[in-house]
């Protein structure tokens, strides 16, 4: 009997219990691991959503502002903001295309900084995030010109580089501001056949929305060896007299120059100054060129004037304005030399140099009405405003003795610059207004009338029929305490009479004097107003250079 090989049942169950434990366990601890691995795999997952989920851009772009990109999923909104260096929000248009507009002119060269928003679907915003931000920082571009001196042959059109592409640009200084938009962006454009020679300003920018910058100036001669220069205002036009006076040259000034200027004649305040390497400026300070004058510009070197003569010159000459006469009038009477009042019909020109050339070319409004109620009705009948007549003829006439000018009664350049500068200054003549007039009917007489009253009446001798005295207004051109008296008697015979008291010339030979006669109030003299030693003492202090003396019968 093999009792070994036997075995019993109860030892049996017990192994088929503990081996069907041990299987329930091993199932039971495999879960954990499962579910790990599960929440792994999901992690992986929104991670790979999270960094590989179409994303929105923000780029640069060749006409626009930027570009906007929206991811290829949609967004639930966009939201834009643009704003400059100074922290201020520039107003922008996003459009369909994705394009950034600014709805203003931006400066070239400006710096701006754009940020862009973009907010995802509900549906995967707990996944990529809720929003996406994005910023790009700018600077306006800016295009500047390579040349400004250019040799350009004669009928060819004026050709400018730039350094870079430029879309947009302005001419001022040809006729009318032309603005020219390009067909496609280029560094090199040409302006046109704009002549021989000249100036033109350009302005250019590189993308349509930014604002046209200041003109620069550039300057074109044909080629050639000889110096050219370039002259504004033209040689032989009428010259202003605060009008700056520019010249280009061809070549650099230093080449030029050698350490001189040119000069003026006559010679005029103000400044040269060089602008640049080719152009020089003369402003003139003051009275400028003044009024009714030649001006000549003497250069260090001969120079072929474009459009003008075609031999080299060293002289350019201009013509200043004159002096209106109802503006001659005008100062006259506001200085005190004549007997009117002016009064403008809004403000007096103000008390400066500029104000009072522009008004001598062109007088203000305004009205003239007599100083004195009392008028001689002869001194009335002379006057006519903005026309030449006696009394402002005689006024110019004393101003230029007051002031030391050649006395000729013509108000030419001088005048106008003394008359000018006492207007400037507020100088007025204070001495007042007389005027004499002469009855050559019999009883002769003469009256002396000074601010408004008849100082003397007094008879007095003119000429007799063979010498008489003239008839007309004439103003005094000589005055002279004591003098000699000479010239030819009707007959032929020559008189020498030393020792005239009180002299007064004012028509040729004829004179208001003392003289030494039994009666007074016939003609009895060779043309002169001749009258009694106590008269004529008190006339001659009223009758300075420039008073008139009128003879009516």
């Amino acid at each position: 009997m093999r009792v070994g090989s036997r075995s019993s049942p109860g030892l049996e169950f017990s192994r088929l219990e503990r081996s069907g434990g041990r299987r329930t366990t091993s199932r039971r601890r495999r879960w954990p691991w499962l579910l790990g691995a599960l929440a792994a795999v999901a992690g992986a997952a929104l991670g790979f959503a999270f960094f590989a989920w179409p994303r929105a851009a923000l780029t640069l772009d060749a006409a626009a502002l930027a570009r906007v990109r929206e991811p290829s999923f949609g967004s639930a909104g966009v939201l834009v903001s643009v704003r400059g260096s100074g922290s201020a929000p520039i107003p922008v248009s996003l459009r369909p295309d994705g394009r950034l507009w600014p709805r203003q002119r931006l400066a070239p060269g400006a710096k701006f900084v754009v940020d862009v928003t973009f907010r995802r679907p509900g549906w995967v915003a707990w996944i990529a995030g809720r929003t996406q931000r994005l910023r790009l920082e700018l600077t306006a571009p800016s295009a500047r010109l390579e040349r400004r001196w250019l040799r350009v042959r004669a009928g060819a059109p004026v050709l400018v580089s730039f350094d870079r592409p430029v879309r947009q640009l302005e001419l001022t200084g040809v006729g009318a501001r032309r603005l020219r938009r390009l067909p496609r962006p280029a560094r090199r454009v040409a302006l046109g056949r704009l002549g021989v020679a000249g100036s033109v300003g350009v302005s250019a920018v590189a993308r349509t929305w930014e604002q046209l910058p200041h003109a620069v100036t550039v300057t074109w001669f044909p080629p050639g060896r000889a110096v050219e220069l370039l002259v504004s205002p033209k040689p032989g036009s009428r010259l202003g007299s605060g009008t700056p006076l520019r010249l280009l040259f061809s070549e650099k000034l230093h080449r030029l120059r050698h350490g001189r200027v040119p000069s003026l004649v006559p010679r005029v305040a103000g400044r040269w100054r060089a602008l640049d390497a080719h152009t020089l400026v003369f402003r003139p300070r003051g009275y400028g060129f003044g009024l009714d004058r030649t001006v000549e510009l003497k250069l260090p070197l001969p120079v072929e004037q474009i459009g003008g003569a075609s031999t080299p010159t060293s002289t350019l000459a201009w013509r200043t304005p004159a002096g209106s006469q109802l503006r001659l009038q005008q100062l006259l009477a506001l200085l005190g030399y004549l007997p009117l009042h002016w009064t403008p019909a809004k403000t007096e020109a103000a008390p400066a140099f500029r104000s009072e050339l522009a008004a001598a070319v062109e007088p203000p409004d305004g009205s003239f009405d007599w100083r004195y109620p009392n008028t001689p009705p002869e001194l009335r009948a002379l006057w006519s405003a903005g026309q030449p007549n006696q009394i402002t003829r005689g006024a110019v006439i004393m101003f230029e003795d007051t002031h030391a000018l050649t006395v000729d009664g013509f108000a030419g350049p001088r005048v106008w610059q003394a008359l000018i500068a006492d207007a400037v200054a507020g100088k007025r003549r204070d001495s007042g207004y007389s005027y004499v007039y002469v009855h050559r009917g019999v009883p002769q007489s003469l009256n002396l009338w000074h601010d408004g009253q008849t100082i003397l009446s007094s008879p007095g001798n003119t000429g007799v029929p063979a010498a008489p005295t003239q008839l007309g207004t004439f103003p005094v051109f000589e005055h002279i305490p004591l003098g000699t008296m000479s010239g030819t008697n009707p007959d032929g015979s020559h008189y020498h009479d030393p020792g005239i008291r009180y002299i007064s010339y004012f028509n040729g030979g004829d004179a208001i004097h003392a003289f030494n006669r039994a009666s007074f109030g016939t003609p009895q003299s060779l043309g002169c107003v001749e009258l009694p030693l106590a008269a004529a003492a008190t006339v001659w202090p009223y009758t300075p250079i420039g008073t008139l003396v009128t003879i009516e019968n």
